[in-house]
């Protein structure tokens, strides 16, 4: 006999326990969002929440391959075009790395989305090694910093895109990023290393690492990585999720037609 969890009281959601077979999950009234811990409840605050430092690292090293480098780069565009990129909502900066770090530009450097996207679109690749571990290094000194752009008091993200075995060593960096309070987001494709990316997930890990053998299906990590960022962004009114999945979506169809 499976018993109902929240019948008898044995979970520990904040507001809103909702049964599964044998299980449970939290959620929380109207007015409140559900907190990364999956557990408590936060009211509100009428979209000023919504400010929001994101900067992707991604992967350049040789084994990307060109065509599928192509492919990221739209992919990233597909995420910048359903924020509010504004000087009072979201920012974002963009890093490559392979054998060494390139800042591809910083943090507030790009007011717009349509500015933002030309200059990933230019991004040129450079197609060496795999350094994750300095490029991890590289996010906590210097994308999140003042003199970057990032602004004081407002959530950090970094999205970290890879698609193969680190070459170095990554778990201080990855410990010091999360230490520091930025929200940590893992990507692996095809040959990356699912321990390295649990390492650089935030807590819960589960809820941080997306990993896909295959560039196409990306689409699916689009859809959940979208919707979490989208907490983070504002709780209360994320009204961009579905015009993101659709669009992702035609984007991916469309790559795999051609």
């Amino acid at each position: 006999v499976v018993s109902d969890l929240c019948a008898t009281g044995d979970h520990d959601c904040e507001q809103v326990c909702l049964s599964t077979p044998g299980a449970y999950r939290c959620a929380c009234r109207d007015g409140f969002s559900l907190n990364s811990d999956g557990k408590t409840c936060t009211a509100c605050n009428g979209g000023l929440g919504s400010a929001l430092d994101l900067v992707f690292l991604i992967d350049g090293s040789k084994s990307v391959r060109p065509e599928n480098f192509e492919l990221v780069k739209k992919f990233i565009n597909q995420i910048v075009d359903s924020l509010e990129v504004s000087e009072r909502q979201a920012q974002v900066g963009l890093v490559q790395y392979s054998s060494s770090v390139r800042q591809e530009f910083p943090l507030g450097q790009f007011k717009s989305k349509k500015d933002i996207k030309a200059a990933v679109k230019k991004m040129s690749y450079m197609e060496k090694g795999t350094m994750t571990g300095q490029a991890l290094k590289y996010l906590v000194d210097s994308s999140f910093s003042v003199i970057n752009g990032a602004r004081p008091g407002v959530p950090k993200v970094g999205i970290v895109f890879t698609d193969g075995r680190s070459q170095d060593y990554i778990s201080d960096a990855a410990k010091k990023a999360k230490d520091s309070g930025f929200r940590m987001f893992a990507v692996g494709v095809g040959n990356a290393v699912e321990d390295e990316l649990r390492e650089i997930a935030s807590e819960p890990v589960a809820e941080h690492y997306f990993y896909t053998a295959d560039f196409r299906t990306i689409s699916r990590i689009g859809k959940k990585l979208q919707m979490k960022i989208c907490v983070e962004e504002d709780p209360c009114e994320c009204k961009s999720i579905m015009k993101f999945q659709t669009k992702v979506e035609d984007l991916i169809n469309s790559l795999q037609q051609k």
